[in-house]
């Protein structure tokens, strides 16, 4: 019976502290865990509705998130005397290595020469460095420029079109135009043609004259080929500047030869009327001899 009676005494008290904690210290206690380098320890924060909330919390450094934080890129050059770290991976302007030093000594040879240190792999044990000049640093920059230029792959939109090769000829020059348009917009044009039963038109011969007629803003990305049977196809691109100066080369240099080859046939022409014209008066005829 003693025991009971203090059972429920134990309850009792048990439910008024609850109650008491609720009422002065606001909510439970709440733990958070991170990972930090000093231990745990407790503190109290404000609760603005009622009173003071203790909260498990854990100090950060500052330094080391900083340093081991993936999305952070620093950009390539100069970083003054600014150094975080202590010992230093350092190369010289020459691209040697010069082994691992204090950073005092880095900024030291730094000042002695007259060079800029320049971070170059953060993430190395310890952290590479690269003395350079001014001129290196710029050098250095355009290189990196132009190659993530050219590691950057553009999305190409790519146009569609088809038609029969029964198609008529002003239906043709209209497919034409459309497709000049879209490749000035620098397009990738995809054009699919179907035999038609009842047309005797080579299907490879209506992509080179749809080529043909466009030669100085567009060139061939995909060759034309059979995709299966009765339909052919090619992708046309925008001709670069390197290719369309090529093109009026191989142009020039194609008039030229026909001018040439124009300009060499009548004098042929002319030479041969006079060695003609020259054997006739040599050779006396039959009728001379027979009166001798």
């Amino acid at each position: 019976m003693i025991s009971f009676c203090v059972m429920k005494l134990l309850c009792q008290t048990t439910r008024n502290e609850s109650r008491y904690a609720k009422r002065f210290c606001g909510t439970l206690l709440s733990q958070t865990v991170q990972k930090g380098v000093f231990p745990p320890f407790w503190m109290a924060v404000p609760d603005p509705r009622k009173t003071n909330v203790l909260v498990f919390t854990q100090p950060f450094c500052t330094a080391e998130k900083s340093r081991k934080d993936p999305k952070r890129k620093a950009a390539f050059g100069s970083v003054g005397r600014r150094i975080p770290y202590r010992i230093l991976h350092v190369i010289n302007q020459d691209g040697e290595s010069l082994g691992d030093m204090h950073r005092a000594e880095a900024l030291r040879l730094m000042d002695e020469h007259d060079l800029k240190l320049v971070l170059l792999r953060e993430n190395a044990e310890p952290p590479v460095y690269r003395l350079m000049t001014g001129q290196q640093i710029h050098e250095e920059k355009l290189k990196r420029a132009e190659k993530e230029k050219a590691s950057s792959k553009t999305v190409l939109v790519q146009k569609e079109l088809s038609f029969s090769s029964a198609i008529a000829k002003n239906d043709l020059e209209t497919k034409i135009k459309q497709i000049t348009h879209w490749i000035e917009k620098k397009y990738h044009v995809k054009v699919t043609i179907r035999q038609a039963k009842d047309s005797n038109t080579d299907t490879f011969t209506l992509f080179d004259q749809i080529l043909e007629t466009m030669s100085d803003k567009a060139t061939y990305l995909s060759k034309p080929k059979a995709i299966k049977e009765g339909t052919s196809m090619c992708i046309l691109r925008h001709i670069s500047d390197k290719e369309l100066k090529a093109h009026q080369k191989m142009e020039k240099q194609k008039n030229s030869t026909v001018k040439k080859d124009e300009n060499e046939e009548p004098k042929s022409t002319v030479h041969l009327q006079t060695k003609q014209v020259s054997s006739l008066h040599a050779k006396p005829y039959p009728h001379h001899r027979a009166r001798r």
